[in-house]
């Protein structure tokens, strides 16, 4: 009789038992991700509770929702709140996010440095991918105490920027994204670079400039060590380096397919045609294709190139200038023939 008591008492206690650890596993420990697939939670500055739970609505389950909602009203919210990126991985309940968000355990950014023409482009970018605003990326960039401090100017400043893919908090510092940047940069300037840019007689500052015009010359990398050895000749025999795309950023303008003669007079010290040795900075951040072109240039007695008239990306090169005339009007025949202007 006793035992029936018990019993009587017991399976409702069990029942309730079993209710609250479903109820318990349903709001906090099922998958919080809407569509079974890794999504990201971006938490900047600005953020609070309800911000938060704003953009954690369209890629979560209602009832995940529910239990992290709970989990972040019913805590201290100025503590638990952590700016950053983290993922919300298939099969992630909401308490582990919770925890992972209260402890600061964000997911880090693959970043990678696009080869992009212009530091305006840069800062842009960057304010894309990061946390860090883009005008204050772009504030430092033409700093001069800033880019002096990372061993740069303001228009040499491209050349600390290696186009490679790195691991990085979203939410880092401005100050400590540019030492991130510094230290790669160092790392990638090895002894090897480094010798073979001192047996040129090229800082490595002048080996980027000139792999910035080389890789605006030509895509093809297998002939990116001939212009190299090109333009160094032009620089050993201080000839104008007479380089297009030199004249299209110093015009400002990169759509330009043909250079005409009177915009080689444009008064500016980007301007090869009219001034000696390299310009004052890279015209680009580039390839570390390009770089490695210019270390391990080709070295030959040709002292001219041309586009190739079949519009490969590749170019005819000349040792005279008469040759040089010649291929020169090839193109420029292709160019009228295709109505290029």
């Amino acid at each position: 009789m006793k035992i029936k008591t018990n019993l009587k008492y017991l399976i409702p206690i069990l029942i309730c038992v079993v209710l609250i650890v479903s109820l318990l596993y349903y709001f906090f420990f099922c998958s919080l991700s809407k569509d079974n697939k890794t999504n990201y939670l971006y938490i900047d500055e600005d953020d609070n509770v309800d911000s938060v739970l704003v953009k954690m609505k369209p890629i979560t389950t209602s009832h995940g929702f529910t239990g992290f909602s709970t989990l972040l009203r019913h805590t201290d919210p100025e503590r638990n709140i952590h700016t950053g990126r983290y993922a919300i991985e298939k099969g992630d309940g909401a308490l582990n996010l919770f925890r992972r968000m209260r402890n600061g355990m964000q997911t880090p950014v693959q970043l990678t440095i696009p080869m992009v023409r212009t530091m305006d482009k840069m800062a842009a970018y960057i304010g894309e991918k990061m946390m860090i605003d883009s005008a204050t990326v772009m504030n430092a960039l033409k700093d001069d105490v800033r880019c002096k401090e990372l061993g740069y100017d303001t228009l040499t400043i491209a050349a600390l920027f290696i186009p490679n893919t790195y691991e990085i908090y979203w939410n880092v510092s401005l100050e400590k994204f540019l030492e991130r940047m510094k230290k790669e940069n160092d790392s990638f300037w090895n002894e090897e670079r480094i010798q073979k840019a001192a047996q040129l007689k090229l800082t490595p500052t002048e080996v980027v400039t000139l792999a910035s015009i080389i890789d605006e010359e030509t895509a093809n990398d297998a002939e990116k060590p001939m212009i190299a050895g090109m333009y160094y000749n032009r620089l050993q025999q201080e000839m104008p380096l007479q380089a297009d795309p030199t004249i299209k950023y110093a015009i400002g303008d990169f759509s330009l397919k043909r250079i005409y003669h009177n915009m080689l007079t444009i008064n500016s010290p980007y301007n090869t045609y009219k001034n000696t040795g390299l310009p004052p900075g890279p015209i680009r951040v580039p390839s570390i294709a390009g770089i490695d072109a210019v270390l391990n240039m080709v070295h030959h007695d040709y002292l001219y190139m041309c586009a190739k008239e079949d519009f490969s990306g590749t170019h005819r090169f000349a040792k005279t200038y008469q040759e040089h005339l010649q291929n020169a009007e090839r193109y420029s025949k292709a160019l009228n023939e295709r109505g290029i202007q």
